[in-house]
């Protein structure tokens, strides 16, 4: 066997990435460390290799905190301040932070860094689920501030060397990864093994090998953050609720599959094995990285030879990222950008559910409080719009936030959260959706916060095939129920039933109002015909009418729509009638589908519901229109297509599902563009 030597990365005037670039590190920045546990000692003895210094350390014990910055001296770094958290954030000699606490401990931290002005260096896992995560990464985007997730092992130029060797094709197409990092505690007790601070090991290190096959396919494709479309898990959780051993399938998007293994009561080889058509990569010190580890090639074409890394010292590596970030005002390092920490917490999300471990702070039942644990408000700044629809007795956020896209409470809790602190305050949901527990999920979250009167909540019911006077009631009845509400403050039958007389779903949407569990009622997917003989009825009959509608509306006019029994109102008739009538519509996919997105082409044919929906010239010429506009404004075209449904000469609410509070930030930049009439019709093709 052959071997080679490369030169780390380890000296204090130059870095490598993973990508192989040089780059000149940042000069002295002042370091923290909040939390001063074993792996805070880790950092510690490798801070002197890296550009920093220590200047304080942080704990809820000032004793703690002491006895680090008396072992600080050791590695010299002399006059290192100890105190509580708030001194140390406080100090302005303070540039950066390392947080090491227990998982459940990441987040208030991390937050009040950000608060305070400073860079942020995160252990693992950046949160316990995506939920917390995003709200995490959002508050670092918004406050223009580094937020590293402390995978060390992705700053060491092994890592760098790895991927290198698959870009360059050396082992042929990759085609399969195998990665594990798990031990055996000698007994159950401390951190790992409680589910109050969110012990286990796919949280611990199960990230290690679900970043190692993410980063190999990323290299292997050449995508920015690859993501398993497909994964399954088996494992064992022990008699204190976590999980002691789990092995992990992942299948990527390419077909690249991964096997990865952890554990915190079975001891593996801890090592990373990358399958190509042409051989295989080995990797037998992939995490803990001791003073020579090494990368093995083995192809067909030679015989094997090794790659050696002396002298690399990852933990100075990951804290010069993340100042050099500070310093060139990048929100995120290179080595581990934001997008990939989101991706991961996904992943382990998965990952845990395959295998039922959730933990009681998450559960359908919690009492889930903020992300940062103060009360919620809404924010100085919010550039929410608002309307009124007569009977509901509260002003209403021009956008509606749809609740059929959050896969559990902590993640609901968080985009909530956001929505609301910029201005919204109307929800819609279903009682189909989720078999009834979307609806649940969002009245737990109302009463965890207690804004249940500062809201606007739309339920619907009725749905085919469960469309009759019947079925409404007991669906609006259980709805009610699994929200922990007794009104519905705007209530709407999902669809029509055209063999039902229409007074007869008059009758009763009036008896429940009059009753108080209703405030306004209308319809869902109903034609303009038939919300006019309602009420024709109700106004013949001494009844209350229809007062809302909610249909497909937007730019791309519909040519059909995407589910049976679905109504659109894009067409010259309907949006006459609305203009004539000033019935508040409450349109959904107003972005019709993610055609304004980008995903939308006339050469792709691949999305069939996409073109059968609204491939046409009239709608690429309208795509083409607000693309123009959107670069006058300095927006996406999608915004410009929120904008053209806000600016209607009738009173819109549109409905917007996002699945992230990225794309929930996206979606809004549509609220700050000023559209004239002129400006709408011309989008429209009517000038």
């Amino acid at each position: 066997m052959s071997a080679q030597t490369a030169t780390p990365a380890s000296t204090p005037d130059d870095r490598t990435g993973t990508d192989g670039s040089t780059t000149s590190a940042p000069t002295a920045a002042g370091w923290a460390v909040l939390g001063p546990g074993g792996i805070a000692r880790r950092f510690l003895s490798q801070l002197p290799a890296s550009t920093g210094t220590l200047v304080a350390a942080g704990s809820s014990s000032t004793d703690r905190a002491q006895a680090f910055a008396d072992e600080a001296v050791d590695h010299g770094f002399a006059d290192v301040r100890a105190g509580e958290y708030d001194a140390v954030l406080a100090d302005a000699a303070v540039d950066a932070v390392y947080v090491s606490t227990v998982h459940t401990g990441h987040a208030d931290l991390v937050l009040r860094a950000l608060d305070a002005g400073k860079a942020v260096l995160c252990e693992k896992p950046l949160a316990p689920n995506h939920g917390t995560a995003m709200a995490l990464v959002d508050a670092a985007r918004q406050a223009g501030l580094p937020l590293v997730e402390a995978y060390m092992y992705r700053f060491h130029p092994q890592t760098a060397a790895l991927l290198d060797l698959v870009r360059e094709g050396v082992v042929g197409d990759v085609v399969h990864v195998d990665a594990s990092f798990a031990f055996r505690s000698g007994e159950r007790s401390g951190r790992l093994f409680d589910v109050a601070t969110a012990g286990g090991g796919i949280l611990d290190v199960g990230g290690y090998p679900v970043t190692m096959a993410a980063a190999v396919v990323q290299a292997a494709t050449g995508v920015a953050v690859a993501e398993p479309v497909e994964l399954t898990a088996t494992g064992t959780l022990g008699p204190t609720g976590v999980d002691e051993w789990t092995v992990a399938h992942l299948t990527y998007r390419d077909g690249t599959t991964a096997s990865v293994r952890t554990g915190v009561r079975v001891q593996d080889e801890n090592a990373v094995t990358v399958h190509g058509t042409r051989g295989r990569i080995v990797l037998t010190d992939p995490w803990t990285l001791s003073a020579d580890p090494s990368i093995t090639v083995h192809t067909v074409d030679e015989d094997p030879r090794t790659l050696s890394f002396a002298g690399a010292q990852p933990y100075a590596l990951e804290a010069d990222a993340t100042t050099a970030a500070l310093a060139s005002g990048a929100v995120e390092a290179a080595q581990m950008t934001l997008d990939e920490t989101l991706a991961t917490a996904r992943t382990l999300d998965r990952w845990r559910a395959a295998i039922g471990l959730r933990y009681p702070f998450e559960a359908e039942t919690a009492d889930v409080p903020t992300v940062s644990g103060r009360p919620l408000r809404v924010r100085d700044d919010a550039p929410m719009r608002y309307g009124e629809v007569p009977g509901v007795g509260k002003r209403m956020s021009r956008l509606v936030m749809g609740v059929d896209n959050q896969p559990d409470l902590a993640h609901a809790s968080a985009i909530f959260d956001m929505f609301v602190e910029q201005g919204g305050n109307v929800f819609d949901t279903g009682y189909i959706y989720g078999g009834g527990v979307l609806e649940g999920r969002l009245g737990r979250w109302i009463q965890n916060r207690g804004i249940r009167d500062d809201v606007v909540v739309i339920t619907k019911g009725a749905h085919t095939p469960y469309c009759d006077p019947e079925s409404l009631t007991r669906q609006l009845l259980e709805s009610l129920e699994r929200q922990g509400t007794d009104h519905a403050d705007i209530y709407m039958m999902h669809r029509d039933n055209p063999d039902v007389p229409v007074g007869e779903f008059v009758d009763v949407l009036d008896e429940h109002r009059r009753a108080g569990r209703i405030r306004v009622f209308g319809g869902s997917n109903w034609t303009p015909a038939r919300f006019d003989e309602a009420n024709a009825y109700a106004a013949a009959n001494g009844k209350h009418g229809f007062e809302v509608l909610s249909n497909h509306f937007g730019l791309a006019e519909a040519y059909d729509v995407p589910w049976d029994g679905c109504e659109h109102a894009t067409d010259p008739a309907s949006k006459r009638w609305l203009e004539e009538r000033q019935v508040p519509l409450l349109p959904w996919s107003s972005q019709a589908r993610g055609f304004f997105t980008g995903r939308a082409a006339p050469d792709d044919t691949s999305d069939a519901e996409l073109v059968r929906c609204y491939y046409s010239d009239d709608n690429f010429e309208r795509l083409r229109r607000a693309r123009e506009l959107g670069e006058q404004y300095g927006v996406p075209a999608t915004a410009i297509a929120l904008a053209y449904v806000l600016h209607q000469p009738f009173p819109t609410f549109p409905l917007f599902g996002p699945r992230t509070i990225a794309e929930a930030r996206s979606s809004m930049t549509g609220l700050s563009v000023e559209l004239s009439p002129e400006q709408v019709a011309w989008l429209d093709l009517r000038a």
